[in-house]
């Protein structure tokens, strides 16, 4: 398919809430088809369709042999489409976060813990996870997008906010 351009912080798209997926069809095939070439090419955690221009409640996800997260667990790769999350307990805890869409700036984003999410596949196939640690990270950021939340937002405090090189030596991992 084809590696599509990242839309960046400022774009009115990013700040919309995304619609439902309606059909499971091949128009969703080709998104979710170019969403992976685009998430591959930029060595990326996850992606979601907002970031691609296309205002659908669609994200995917994962981190298997990746560079830039040599220590965490491997993630699946996921699509997941028409998520919900529900997070289990009230634990939450801090963590670096980067994004494709806010190139080259690292922030401290608090995040639950532990959460439930669900959605479907492609194919419509229920999917029903629940989770923690870094995966929940990436499933909360990614399904952020889907709300017109970018992770400057949930930041609690600005002065942990800044680009990767000049902050390369206090995050790690640093997911986009």
């Amino acid at each position: 398919m084809a590696v599509r351009p990242v839309l960046k912080m400022g774009e009115p798209l990013l700040r919309q809430v995304a619609a439902p997926v309606q059909r499971f069809d091949a128009d969703l095939t080709a998104l979710v088809a170019d969403m992976n070439d685009t998430m591959r090419a930029l060595t990326g955690a996850g992606l979601a369709a907002a970031q691609i221009g296309v205002s659908l409640r669609v994200v995917i996800f994962e981190v298997t042999s990746n560079p830039r997260y040599p220590d965490v667990a491997p993630i699946p790769y996921t699509v997941l489409v028409n998520p919900e999350l529900t997070p289990i307990g009230d634990e939450q805890e801090e963590g670096w976060e980067g994004c494709l869409s806010v190139p080259g700036l690292r922030g401290l984003v608090p995040r639950f813990r532990k959460i439930r999410y669900r959605g479907c596949d492609i194919a419509g196939t229920a999917i029903d996870r629940t989770v923690e640690g870094f995966h929940a990270r990436v499933v909360q950021h990614e399904v952020d997008h889907l709300d017109g939340i970018l992770y400057p937002e949930r930041m609690l405090d600005l002065r942990n906010f800044g680009f990767e090189d000049a902050l390369r030596d206090q995050v790690r991992p640093m997911p986009d």
